[in-house]
């Protein structure tokens, strides 16, 4: 279901509530929730808690331009297999080969490392192979960040992917529909201005706020988590 209205969001909880309402029956025995962090944890929780569905997060950062850190050339995901998600058109324009690209991602894939301990601790990953994942962001702009996002939990054995989204680029989210199984987005504006321009409250999430919301779900009963594996490798 995508929807062109333009919906203004309280904030991402509140567009998580409105996400909700438009989702498919789940099966709670089968579905897990994931987040693109860090603005996309109070939505997706909103949705896991009302659900009763376990949640966890995907661990992406976008690859910036050297003197353009805004501009993404590239995404890259967790695991002991990385998963680089590059944009072409830009790597080509600034004459950046994959090597360089890989070089420029180091950064970023420390930061990973550092949000890993620091987020879920020992805490396992959750167990995709054969389950349905709801995957949930504040909004897309480019599609950078969840289409390697998406790579890493097809990879992960995820059996149906649900993209859910308050609001999206429409060019970037009809290049992401062919990577998922269903997709739900409340508000495809055109033009589009920046995804914080929807939300009336678009603060920061800190981290601490991410590992609270990873740490309230982590009292359910451990049966879908798996303690070998990590997003980024294959089931």
């Amino acid at each position: 279901m995508i929807s062109n209205a333009t919906p203004l969001f309280r904030d991402r909880r509140d567009a998580g509530r409105q996400l909700l309402g438009q989702l498919p029956h789940l099966d709670p025995k089968s579905t897990v929730v994931i987040a693109l962090p860090r603005g996309g944890v109070p939505a997706a929780e909103e949705i896991a808690h009302a659900l009763h569905l376990p949640l966890d997060v995907v661990l992406v950062r976008k690859v910036g331009l050297p003197g353009q850190p805004e501009v993404a050339v590239a995404a890259v995901t967790d695991g002991g297999n990385p998963v680089f998600a590059i944009n072409r058109q830009i790597a080509d324009m600034a004459g950046l080969s994959d090597a360089d690209i890989r070089a420029l991602a180091l950064p970023q894939m420390a930061e990973i490392e550092r949000r890993r301990g620091l987020w879920r601790g020992d805490r396992p990953d959750l167990r995709l192979v054969g389950k349905t994942v709801v995957v949930v962001d504040d909004g897309i702009a480019t599609g950078a960040t969840m289409k390697a996002a998406l790579d890493t939990l097809r990879r992960a054995g995820a059996a149906r992917l649900i993209l859910a989204v308050p609001v999206a680029a429409a060019d970037a989210l009809a290049d992401l529909l062919r990577f998922v199984d269903e997709a739900i987005c409340l508000s495809v504006p055109h033009p589009f201005r920046a995804v914080g321009a929807h939300y009336q409250d678009f603060r920061q999430i800190t981290d601490a706020e991410v590992a609270k919301a990873l740490q309230a779900v982590s009292a359910k009963p451990m049966a879908g988590r798996v303690t070998h594996k990590s997003f980024g490798q294959s089931p």
